[in-house]
Parts: C-alpha cells; structure tokens; sequence
C-alpha cells in the first residue's frame, strides 16, 4: 500500500466518525432541549407553588462563555436534567396530593362544621391565589359557642399592610 493510499484511507476513517458524533450530538441536543420544556411546562403550570428556582441547576458545570460542548458534557447535561425533571415532577405531585386533601377536608368543613371547630384552611392550600381563609366559628359568638351553632366561613381577603391606615393629622391636611 502506498503512503498517498494510506493517507486517503486515514482521512477517511475520521469522517465516518464525524459522521456518527455529529449524529450523536444531534440526538444529545433533542434530548436536552426535550428535557428542557418538559422541566419548563411543569414550572409554569405550578408556579406559584413551585419556585422557579426548581429548574435551575445549581450543581451544574460553570462555563466561562460559548462553547461547544463535548459528548461526555452534554451526556452530563443530559442526565442533570433528567434528574431535575423528575424532581420537580415529584414536588408538583406532592402540591397536587396536598390540594387534594385540602379539598376534601374543606368538603367536610361544609358538610359537618361543628367537628371541625376553629379550624382555618387558607384558600393558598386550595391552589387558589389570594389571601382568603376558610373558618368554622361559631354563628352568634359565645351564645352561638355554647348552644353548638358553628358556620363555615370564608374571610374577606387580604389584610391590608401595617401602617397604612391614613392618620391625619393638623398638619397633613392641605
């Protein structure tokens, strides 16, 4: 065999390789990008419950700018993100048990108030936004206490801020 021979098959070999790595960087690109939305939809869909700072990656490699990424690094990338899509997936299904259950108990707040006396279930716990509290009390106060008479109640939202109240004073008025 002859050297230019030798060397037409040498720079052959390394592009049949191109070839399957460029293959496999794409396949590893779809994966991540995949992985991504997948780890964004459950985010966004229980945000308020679910920190944006779930998805980010705080033990993940620093990199100093743009670069390209080698097979191992973006296998590495691949798999962090794997794994923090499950987590994530794992904290989102916990909130739903959580509301679920608040659910049912305020379902029985209604159905049976006297068992439940004094008990307050934030409407937060509902999945609902706002300030709100359910609350059994008692209809007239103590008389109300004392002859068993319990309601459900639904607080009128959030309190407003400390300090806030306007205090007029001589002084202010203009």
């Amino acid at each position: 065999m002859s050297q230019s021979e030798q060397l037409t098959i040498d720079r052959g070999r390394p592009a049949v390789e191109s070839v399957d790595e460029r293959a496999a960087r794409r396949s590893l690109r779809a994966q991540v990008a995949r992985l991504e939305r997948q780890l964004s939809q459950v985010v966004a869909s229980g945000f308020p419950h679910i920190a944006a700072d779930a998805a980010r990656d705080f033990a993940g490699e620093a990199f100093g700018g743009p670069r390209l990424l080698s097979l191992a690094q973006l296998e590495r990338q691949r798999d962090a993100l794997a794994g923090r899509v499950q987590d994530v997936r794992a904290i989102a299904r916990k909130r739903a048990e959580h509301e679920r259950r608040s659910h049912e108990l305020l379902e029985r707040m209604k159905l049976e108030p006297g068992r439940y006396k004094f008990v307050r279930l934030p409407v937060r716990d509902l999945g609902q936004g706002g300030c709100g509290v359910w609350e059994v009390r008692p209809r007239l106060g103590l008389i109300g206490m004392l002859a068993g008479w319990w309601q459900l109640t639904l607080s009128s939202g959030c309190p407003l801020p400390r300090g806030s109240r306007s205090r007029r004073g001589p002084a202010q008025r203009t």
